[in-house]
């Protein structure tokens, strides 16, 4: 495993990568190594040097991205006293965590321990450690656990932000020493939109949009997917539409998931008087005697330098919709199949590491199964793990726990693929499961869209045999996967991957299916195939930095006045997935160690 990167990306990654099999070089610690050549690195220095450029801004703290990392810390610098700015160079705020679900995961959190939750230091302590292994430094895990309820009990008292406990949606391995089987995660409340006036206009929209007239939760979720078949879930249906209807009568613009997450750390900004400038790009890092002293950038075309007097924060995400950086770094085959905002090109990162920075984790996501529809593609969730549908490799057998957390799913789909190739594999649904449950947004007994059979993401058949025809598997190979399944189904025993063994598996599942609520036969003709590849929520490697946020050299130095946080810098999760918000929990908390270690050390 090569311990620097290549020199330079490939300037066009291939246009089909599943026709790609062989492996890229995996990165996990980079040294100094240039992406650019010398050339195109002295011309970028002379046109962006204190000569040419104008000064367009002076501040203390300038933070680059508007996502939940860079709110966070810009919120926080600004209540430390200090002159702040954030640059984003999306039209936007809000990044990806505007179009995310905004789950959140911080044990010990004062929303989870006021509603209960017995979590404690120590057993939040045991937990992770179990779960990211000694690959993540003790300090860096200490310091997201010590400094995670504190930067929730900042927000509740800093901005409009209100979060509620989402109770029973289960750590991702609640078994391990520590786990918590009912969660610890939360998610914001609903928060009206209004309050931010005309900025409301310049918010990102979301992933996938709340149904109109309905005011949804991310908890809902899990209700809603079922409301046709089981009572609770109608009820909770009917909750969501009464709300939307108070709002409407209220002359309210109701936000929920991270449209409330990003609004509210918006609102905290204009409270806080820290401008955010939207269509200003960040080039690169003007540094001053190897510290960090501001930002080059393009303003709505034009080329511009913001001082920064005592620090940098880089919150600008990864680098999911930079196909040449994942072609360099990660395994393929990589597609268009991330839902991360599509600004996320990896500029942060690249900045820092012409800076000197190191870089780490380059070859993970936050992966999740997803289908390659028209547009975005849909990220899986409850549709791999509902009782009745089995996923299948392209020899039409089954590879692994399709009720798995969806990041460990795709770690199997890449393990496997060299030898059982598994990308694209095959999600298999009967009709019984398509009267029963909803699939994305498409109600139940409604036929999936024209555009995704014309895509080839889902096909249709009367019988398993033609179905197998028409995806390219063996036909007795899937018809014996099947029944393998129905008869375990049956018993309520997944002998080969263990489905429903772990609580986890049970969370997006059917109640009334027994004795195993996420295994169910599939028996009812027509029978349906929807395509599924590695899709994420955005990469997870980045800057590496220590507990206090700061970035640091290959030779683990500190670079001063520089910090990152978020997607733009190393997990602190490694290559695992503590639970729901293991993404933004981590963010939040490490701009905000970020700003107040900027404050603390001037």
């Amino acid at each position: 495993m090569p311990e620097n990167p290549p020199e330079n990306p490939p300037e066009n990654p291939p246009e089909n990568p599943l026709a790609t099999p062989t492996r890229r070089a995996v990165v996990v610690g980079a040294g100094a190594a240039a992406l650019t050549a010398g050339a195109a690195q002295a011309a970028r220095a002379a046109a962006s040097s204190p000569a040419s450029v104008p000064v367009i801004g002076a501040y203390d703290v300038v933070v680059v991205g508007s996502g939940a990392s860079g709110m966070t810390a810009a919120l926080t610098a600004a209540k430390r006293g200090l002159r702040t700015v954030v640059v984003e160079k999306a039209p936007t705020f809000g990044g990806s965590a505007a179009r995310s679900g905004a789950g959140v995961w911080i044990p010990n959190n004062p929303v989870i321990l006021a509603a209960g939750v017995p979590d404690t230091p120590a057993l939040a302590a045991q937990y992770l450690a179990a779960v990211v292994g000694p690959e993540v430094p003790a300090a860096r895990q200490n310091a997201f656990l010590a400094n995670g309820p504190r930067m929730i009990a900042f927000v509740l008292a800093n901005s409009p932000l209100r979060f509620r406990f989402m109770a029973g949606y289960s750590d991702y391995y609640p078994e391990l020493p520590g786990g918590m089987p009912n969660g610890r995660s939360i998610e914001p409340d609903q928060l009206d939109g209004n309050i931010l006036g005309a900025e409301l206009a310049n918010l990102n929209p979301s992933y996938l949009a709340v149904p109109a007239g309905m005011v949804v939760f991310s908890a809902d979720y899990k209700w809603l997917n079922i409301a046709a078949v089981n009572a609770h879930g109608a009820d909770v249906a009917a909750t969501c539409l009464a709300r939307g209807t108070a709002a409407a009568l209220a002359g309210q613009k109701p936000l929920t998931m991270g449209q409330s997450l990003a609004a509210g750390l918006r609102a905290g900004l204009q409270q806080a008087n820290v401008p955010v400038l939207l269509n200003t790009a960040l080039t690169d890092l003007s540094m001053s005697g190897g510290r960090a002293a501001g930002v080059y950038v393009t303003a709505d075309g034009s080329p511009g330098l913001i001082t920064a007097a005592r620090g940098v924060i880089i919150g600008s995400g990864g680098f999911e919709h930079n196909l040449a950086m994942r072609a360099q770094y990660q395994q393929a085959p990589i597609g268009r199949w991330s839902v991360g905002a599509k600004e996320n090109t990896g500029d942060g990162i690249l900045a820092g590491q012409r800076a000197g920075a190191a870089l780490g984790l380059l070859d993970d996501a936050w992966w999740g199964p997803a289908i390659p529809i028209p547009g975005t593609p849909y990220f899986c969730l409850a549709e791999r793990t509902l009782p009745g549908g089995l996923m299948v490799n392209q020899a039409g057998r089954r590879f692994v726990n399709e009720a798995a957390p969806y990041s460990d799913v795709v770690h199997v789909m890449y393990a496997k693929n060299p030898s059982a190739p598994d990308i694209p594999a095959w999600l298999i649904v009967d009709q019984n499961y398509r009267n029963r449950y909803l699939f994305r947004d498409i109600f139940p007994t409604l036929p999936f869209p024209d555009a995704w059979y014309q895509n080839g993401s889902v096909y249709k058949a009367w019988t398993l045999s033609d179905l197998a025809g028409q995806i390219g598997v063996p036909a007795q190979a899937l018809i014996n996967s099947v029944t393998r399944f129905n008869e375990e189904a049956w018993v309520g025993k997944d002998g080969g991957f263990h489905r429903g063994d772990s609580a986890y598996d049970h969370y997006y599942t059917d109640p009334a299916v027994i004795p195993n609520s996420c295994l169910g036969v599939l028996w009812e003709a027509p029978f349906y195939a929807l395509r599924i590849v590695p899709g994420d929520l955005g990469t997870k490697g980045g800057i590496q930095t220590d507990e206090r946020a700061r970035a640091l050299r290959p030779d683990g130095t500190v670079i001063p006045g520089l910090y990152a946080a978020g997607n733009a810098s190393v997990a602190v999760m490694g290559h695992s997935y503590a639970g729901a918000g293991s993404t933004i929990g981590p963010a939040m908390t490490f701009g905000y160690v970020a700003a107040n270690d900027i404050a603390d050390h001037p």
